[in-house]
């Protein structure tokens, strides 16, 4: 197939990539406000950032209210802030809910925006410019025209597109990243494989996607393997860059229903997204078996599995069989109903997943039906 791909951000990643945030920002202006959240007080990171950019002669507003269940009516406050102080830009400081509510505040900032308007697929080529610097490396939107939101009215995930070029710069600091416990730290690595997978599967990929998201699969694996087996590893690095390669070849490919789900359930009940892909993926992985039995033997082989002699069908298994079993050494969730969740529930849920436009790229037709049916095993 033919591909059309654009990366709009300059990209920075590395340690201490965090310290030419100001040479970023002061092409625009001399104020700037960030989006951010209060727990990155805890490492002084909001700090750093604030005085890395009066270095640089740039003043920082903060706003750091944005709330773990935040939806996107928190972004017509962050725009308002920002439009009354008459900021030249928005820096988005935090994880995936902060980069969403960063997003829509750079677009509704310069006509004040109604953010109902964006999410019910209002257009709009006016924003300030957004300087991205993710605390996680699991953003499959990071490089793609669109990107997930909450809707406050009812909580249900809604795509909003972005104007062409919002995003000025993406800064990729593995030091920034959120201090986890040992259990949710495997949670991500399971939510990032996910990720890459699904990206893998779809039937928008193409071999530069390919390429980009076998070596993010390989990284993950290894990051899995690191936390079964006690291995010595470089984590942080390869969260940071197994991140990268994934959201990069997500926006030349598409995420896929484990991804819909598990932030459709992330936006309406307090369970934090990873633990909820984590639960999720065998299930996805078992549809992917029989959708792209080729890929999923691939995806054995990139996680060191004895594939040599076996079967297509006997290897894309395995890939599936490792992974419950690595979920079962780590001990982590592996029902939805350990979170206090409701089946009863899970209908709206499972239809705003689907409703989601890039499940058209799922490698099987996916229904509302098929999305409840993932949810109804994962109980």
């Amino acid at each position: 197939m033919d591909i059309s791909f654009k990366l709009n951000p300059e990209v920075l990643i590395g340690a201490d990539t965090v310290n030419r945030v100001g040479a970023v920002c002061g092409r625009y202006g001399s104020r700037v406000l960030v989006a951010t959240e209060q727990v990155l007080y805890e490492k002084q990171s909001i700090e750093r950032l604030a005085g890395v950019l009066d270095d640089a002669g740039i003043e920082a507003i903060i706003f750091d209210e944005i709330p773990a269940q935040a939806t996107a009516d928190v972004a017509e406050t962050v725009a308002d802030l920002a439009r009354g102080a008459r900021c030249s830009a928005i820096i988005g400081f935090g994880g995936l809910k902060t980069q969403a509510i960063g997003r829509l505040a750079a677009i509704m900032a310069p006509e004040k925006t109604e953010v109902f308007g964006l999410l019910d697929g209002q257009k709009t080529e006016s924003f300030l410019p957004y300087v991205a610097i993710p605390t996680t490396g699991r953003d499959p939107f990071m490089f793609s025209d669109y990107f997930i939101a909450v809707d406050p009215r009812d909580r249900s995930v809604k795509l909003v597109k972005s104007p062409d070029k919002l995003c000025a710069a993406a800064i990729i600091d593995g030091n920034l990243s959120e201090s986890l416990s040992d259990s949710f730290s495997s949670t991500t690595a399971f939510d990032g494989f996910c990720g890459a997978v699904e990206a893998y599967c779809s039937s928008r990929a193409s071999f530069l996607s390919d390429a980009l998201l076998e070596q993010a699969i390989a990284l993950y694996a290894q990051m899995i393997r690191s936390y079964t087996d006690n291995q010595a590893f470089d984590l942080m690095g390869s969260a940071t860059n197994a991140g990268f390669l994934m959201a990069l070849g997500s926006a030349v490919s598409a995420p896929g229903i484990g991804t819909a789900l598990s932030y459709s359930i992330n936006s309406r009940f307090p369970v934090a997204k990873s633990w909820c892909s984590t639960v999720l993926l065998p299930y996805v992985l078992e549809k992917l078996v029989t959708a792209r039995p080729e890929k999923m033997a691939k995806v054995a082989a990139l996680m060191e599995e004895p594939v040599e002699g076996a079967s297509v069908s006997e290897s894309a298994n395995m890939a599936v069989d490792t992974i419950r079993r690595r979920m079962g050494n780590l001990k982590v969730p592996a029902r939805l109903k350990e979170f206090n969740l409701s089946l009863d529930r899970m209908v709206p849920v499972a239809e705003a997943a689907r409703n989601l436009e890039f499940i058209a790229f799922s490698p099987w037709t996916v229904s509302s039906e098929d999305a409840f049916d993932i949810l109804k095993q994962a109980f």
